[in-house]
């Protein structure tokens, strides 16, 4: 057998002998094969994101007006905890998972996960969390209504006496999802240290891994927090425990730094995939090689270091005292170079590209804008002065789903686009694609932009009436909702059908660069036939000449 070399990297001359995954009954299988699991992973947190989607119209709907007379106030209550909580742990975490799972393997050259059992256990705890989450709305009382975040003493409140109630069916779901990540966190920092190609050295690695890596490491430290605070705090509704109960001697705040060590970290795992994906969609379709590939890698590298010193920056209206609130402002600050530094890098690799404003690229270009305007307001909220005057308004909400949706959820439609011809053999079609962009595009901004200056008003968060002279910006706010709800609908059309019949896809439709576009799409079983071997620079990161040089057509 020989060897042959394909943009800096050795394949074996000879075709795989094995077929993708093609029957579907496959997919609700207790399958080890990453692909498939990834594509478990996808499909399920967007089906909660519909979900979480439809608490989110309910409510714009209730805010249409100052009077709370759509729904009863404690079904607001419900839906508003289990909004952001659907969103973040069934929806944002659960797709950037999937995404890894699917991409890691074949981006550094393995046959699949480091622990493939555990791997398929992880995923299969997420339905569980789901059905849990769900399955709260028909016991005594409805879902938890303490919110996302569940700060007590409110989240020990239990008006029905019940034992089972909405908030300890929702910690019970917290800390198994909590688990489900950990065991995530442990396959991924193994897999990436342990089975890259030869010759991938950590400076030869796709940012995707990068973005993962960097993800998962600040899961494996920050993540058993939230989890134990979950349990600790179920014990105090089930048992009778007073780690966070005033009225027993424990203490609520200390809670708040269980949930918020982890839960500001939360969002750089959340964000760093997103910025990975954005790392590797703009020099495709910008033709370029990516601006200063190691420093963007070393960057991932720094934010996941300075998450771990940022947490107390939500709670300075929380009796924090004046030294802990400089420290943490400036740490919180610091955090904007690192980021900075991917900014200014993806716009080098645009600027005097031969752009091609596919529908990877719409979604990546979006998500990017939108990302700038979050700092910079993200900027504001770290200065204490600021972030006392606007805590707990709407203008903490506009920063956050600007950050959430408009960044993240973007991001991750990018990279559905940019992969689906990989993941199914199929070519989507661009049409609908823009269209979906479009509609999401405006439909995010006319939706959060005007919780900005609500914020700024004086209008508060979580309230199902306010005072009329804020009405309009909240029609505004609500009709934008309504479009983002529209929005999805282009989308799943143009999935399904493209999927199904689309026109079929060759291996590297958009000619990109990395590993995954060596092999076919789909790609088979155990991905490779023998393992490749790795002889340049990263797939053309770093070089002088255009990507167009070195491809072929």
């Amino acid at each position: 057998m020989t060897n042959v070399p394909i943009e800096g990297i050795l394949l074996p001359n000879e075709k795989p002998n094995h077929e993708s995954p093609s029957n579907w009954k496959e997919y609700f299988s207790f399958s080890t094969d990453h692909k498939v699991i990834g594509i478990q992973y996808l499909v399920t947190s967007f089906f909660f994101f519909l979900v979480g989607g439809i608490f989110a119209m309910v409510m714009r709907g209730e805010l249409l007006t100052p009077e709370s007379d759509l729904v009863d106030r404690t079904v607001y209550n419900g839906m508003f905890t289990m909004h952001g909580t659907v969103m973040l742990f069934l929806w944002t975490f659960p797709s950037l998972v999937g995404f890894a799972n699917y991409l890691v393997p074949l981006m550094i050259g393995a046959r699949d996960m480091a622990f493939p059992r555990l791997n398929a256990v992880a995923f299969w705890m997420v339905p569980v969390v789901g059905i849990l989450m769900m399955g709260s709305f028909f016991v005594p009382g409805g879902p938890a209504q303490a919110g996302w975040w569940s700060y007590p003493p409110v989240s020990l409140q239990n008006p029905t006496g019940n034992l089972i109630n909405g908030q300890v069916i929702w910690l019970l779901a917290v800390a198994i999802s909590g688990v489900s990540s950990i065991m995530g966190a442990v396959n991924f920092v193994t897999t990436i240290v342990k089975m890259r190609a030869p010759g991938m050295g950590f400076f030869r690695m796709p940012l995707f891994v990068w973005g993962v890596f960097s993800a998962q490491i600040i899961q494996l430290f920050g993540l058993p927090a939230l989890t134990a605070g979950a349990v600790m705090l179920l014990l105090d509704l089930t048992v009778g425990t007073a780690f966070f109960d005033p009225a027993k001697g424990g203490n609520p705040v200390m809670f708040q730094h269980y949930f918020w060590f982890y839960s500001h970290p939360a969002v750089y795992v959340i964000i760093l995939p997103v910025f990975a994906i954005f790392s590797e969609i703009f020099p495709v379709y910008s033709r370029k090689p990516l601006f200063g590939y190691k420093v963007v890698a070393i960057s991932s590298i720094l934010i996941a270091g300075v998450s771990g010193i940022v947490w107390v920056h939500h709670m300075y209206v929380s009796g924090t005292s004046g030294w802990m609130r400089l420290i943490f402002m400036l740490t919180t600050m610091f955090v904007s170079v690192p980021t900075g530094i991917k900014v200014f890098a993806w716009v080098a690799t645009i600027w005097g590209g031969k752009l091609r404003l596919n529908t990877p690229m719409l979604f990546a270009l979006g998500g990017l804008v939108m990302f700038v305007f979050a700092g910079i307001t993200g900027i504001m909220l770290s200065s204490v002065p600021v972030d006392v005057h606007v805590n707990n308004t709407y203008f903490v909400v506009g920063h956050f789903h600007y950050v959430l949706y408009g960044t993240v959820t973007m991001g991750l439609f990018a990279a559905i686009y940019h992969w689906f011809p990989k993941m199914t053999g199929r070519m989507y079609s661009e049409s609908w694609g823009k269209i979906h962009f479009w509609l999401a595009f405006i439909g995010t901004n006319l939706n959060f932009l005007p919780m900005h200056p609500l914020g700024l008003q004086g209008m508060l968060r979580r309230v199902a009436s306010y005072a009329p002279e804020y009405q309009f910006w909240n029609i505004i706010a609500s009709l934008g909702g309504f479009l983002l709800g529209m929005s999805t609908l282009p989308f799943i059309f143009n999935m399904v059908i493209s999927w199904m019949q689309g026109e079929k896809a060759p291996a590297n439709p958009w000619r990109a660069i990395g590993l995954e576009w060596l092999v076919s799409s789909p790609p088979p079983v155990e991905n490779f036939e023998e393992t490749p071997i790795i002889i340049s620079e990263p797939y053309g990161y770093g070089k002088s000449e255009p990507l167009t040089s070195n491809l072929p057509e």
